[in-house]
Parts: C-alpha cells; structure tokens; sequence
C-alpha cells in the first residue's frame, strides 16, 4: 500500500501557532501519539478522546507531560470546558461542533481542523461492489467552511485534496479494511470472498488497484 502525501503538512501548520499559545486543546487525541511529539506544550494543555480504549493509552502518555484528557461519551455532548477556555483548538479527523468550538475559544482564539471527506470511502467501496451512497450530506472544504463562517468563524485559510492510494496486493486491502472498520462496515474476508479474488486478479493483471482519498483543512479564528 502507498499513499500519495498531501500538499500540506498538518503539523506544520498547527506547531507555530502551538508555540506562541498559552491554552490548548487537542480534540480526539486517539492515543496521544501526535500530541506528545510537539512538545514543549503550553501550560494548560487539555485533551478529547471519544473512543475508550483509546483514554488510558492517552493517559499514560500524555498525564505525564501535564495533559489533562477527557474522555468525551457522545459527538455531540457539550464539551466539559467553560467558555472562553482555549486560545487554539485543534483538531485532526475527529467530529466538532462549530458552536462548542466558538464557545470554549478565547476571543482572536484560532481553529484549526483537518478532515476526512465525504468521498473518501466511496471509491473503496465501490472496488468493493458497493455503489450505495455512504454519507446523506457533502462534507468537504466548501461545506465546513461556510458552516464555520455562519457561527462568526473568519476562515483564514482552506485547503482541498484528492490523494491516490494503491494496494499491490489484496492482504493489504483486507488490513486496510479491517484495520479502519467503519470504511466498509459489513466487511469480512468470507462476504466478500469473490470481490476480493477479482480484486487479485486485477492486481496481477495491472500491478496494483487505485483509489482516492479527500481530505480538508480549514484554519480559522474568532474576531478580536
């Protein structure tokens, strides 16, 4: 499997801005792998995590370094912070609420976010057979921008791609999907026995099978 980079670097975007804050939050920290490489942090640096098993991995990494991690229970629950907490949120692949972010940033505070797009499983799933669409609304720079905009959010920056990702083998394919579940949600080897043996053949026949990713990011602040 190769993937081809983006044409930005997510952090290289966020680490200046990390450097020159006081006050940080990192939604859906995962393990806190990411967050504990830019140190040093700011002195009252919190973080979200909404898939449990994911916390106390986060919190062993990340308590040390003096993170405070929260372990969120639903998407849209009211975030545990008061208002006017943060100067910069940031947030990489994980759901947020535009009026929970305005609420706990600092006025001038900035958003940053890097998302994954609407049609970034769709290719996957129709290698698969599956033609149906996945998602009932567009979810992409466009849409997330002028959603941000509407709360009061100045969108500073915005950035779009479509990466290619091949697969040069099936087992590559089946780790894929197994690995990222809610790609294709039903997937199992046994469902999908034939679909992945012409997957194979295709391979032998062309040397790999393609298919292309979408992801945003979106780098915005709160007037002064």
């Amino acid at each position: 499997m190769q993937s081809e980079p983006l044409p930005w670097n997510y952090v290289s975007i966020i680490l200046p801005y990390i450097r020159r804050t006081d006050s940080l939050l990192d939604m859906g920290t995962g393990g806190g792998e990411l967050l504990s490489l830019l140190q040093p942090l700011p002195k009252h640096t919190c973080a979200t995590e909404a898939y449990a098993p994911n916390v106390p991995i986060a919190k062993k990494r990340l308590e040390p370094l003096g993170v405070h991690i929260f372990k969120i229970e639903e998407e849209k629950e009211t975030l545990p912070f008061r208002e006017n907490t943060f100067e910069l949120v940031i947030n990489r692949h994980e759901f947020y609420d535009p009026l929970e972010v305005w609420r706990i940033l600092e006025p001038s505070g900035h958003f940053i976010t890097q998302q994954v797009g609407e049609q970034n499983d769709l290719a996957i799933n129709k290698l698969l057979g599956n033609n149906s669409p996945i998602n009932d609304q567009p979810w992409n720079a466009a849409y997330a921008s002028r959603e941000l905009e509407e709360q009061g959010f100045h969108v500073l920056s915005k950035m779009e791609a479509f990466p290619r990702t091949r697969f040069y083998d099936v087992g590559a394919l089946v780790f894929y999907l197994k690995a990222i579940p809610w790609t294709v949600e039903d997937f199992t080897v046994e469902s999908y026995n034939d679909v992945l043996l012409q997957i194979h053949k295709d391979i032998l026949a062309n040397g790999f099978v393609e298919v292309r990713e979408q992801r945003f990011l979106l780098l915005t602040k709160i007037p002064d």
